[in-house]
């Protein structure tokens, strides 16, 4: 099989994964990296943007040479796996996504970015913010929470996934969504799945959005099938 590239989402890290791993065929070579600023990642000197996180990702494929690759994205790593792929899509054979956001506006953004004010998280849920530090150090995870924001706002006034760049994708895509997620809506999911040239839709049950909160033998199983069989 081919090899298996795990991306994290936005404020994750590629560590979040290790509960995926012992459940994956082992013939599988698996991959993962945290982008910049992320999991202890220095922030890189280019701008804190989509853009960049794609440019991150096709240079580490680059230095990699792995060939072609299979991709997991949960959240942000799905939206940056699918815009890399329609840039240069010789470097992916299948992409699989989950919970990822592709209702991107300025309206979108501004609820989203809402959540993401770190002295209130302080606050509120110290337990969360401990969390945070202890994944991200050591960077500051308060500014990589304000940066994550503004890489929000960004991609509400011009997202890079539109109906128009979703058709022009090739590679063969899954996107996944969970029926409970809270931040990504069923609509937005099926309503990209239906402008792609070349994808499934899977609807997890009882799934919300955090990684933390997944039934990973359920995505273990449909990861396994759909890049065996897809």
């Amino acid at each position: 099989m081919k090899p298996l590239l795990l991306l994290h989402g936005a404020l994750g890290a590629e560590n979040q994964f290790e509960p995926l791993l012992t459940l994956l065929p082992e013939q599988v070579p698996v991959y993962s990296f945290n982008l910049a600023g992320h999991g202890g990642a220095p922030f890189a000197e280019a701008p804190f943007t989509m853009s960049s996180f794609v440019e991150q990702l096709l240079q580490w494929l680059e230095e990699k040479k792995l060939g072609q690759v299979n991709v997991f994205g949960y959240s942000m790593g799905g939206y940056v796996a699918l815009e890399a792929a329609r840039q240069q899509p010789q470097h992916f054979a299948q992409i699989f996504t989950l919970a990822t956001k592709f209702a991107w506006s300025p309206e979108s953004a501004q609820h989203e970015t809402a959540k993401l004010q770190p002295e209130v998280i302080q606050e509120k849920v110290p337990a969360f913010a401990e969390a945070l530090r202890q994944r991200h150090a050591p960077q500051d995870w308060q500014e990589l929470m304000r940066q994550t924001a503004q890489m929000m706002h960004q991609l509400g006034a011009q997202p890079l996934l539109t109906a128009e760049t979703l058709g022009q994708i090739m590679v063969p895509v899954r996107v996944a969504v969970g029926d409970r997620d809270q931040m990504v809506t069923l609509e937005e999911t099926i309503h990209a799945y239906r402008h792609f040239s070349n994808a499934q839709l899977q609807i997890l049950p009882n799934t919300k959005h955090p990684l933390e909160q997944l039934h990973w033998p359920l995505l273990a199983q449909a990861l396994t099938h759909f890049f065996t069989y897809a």
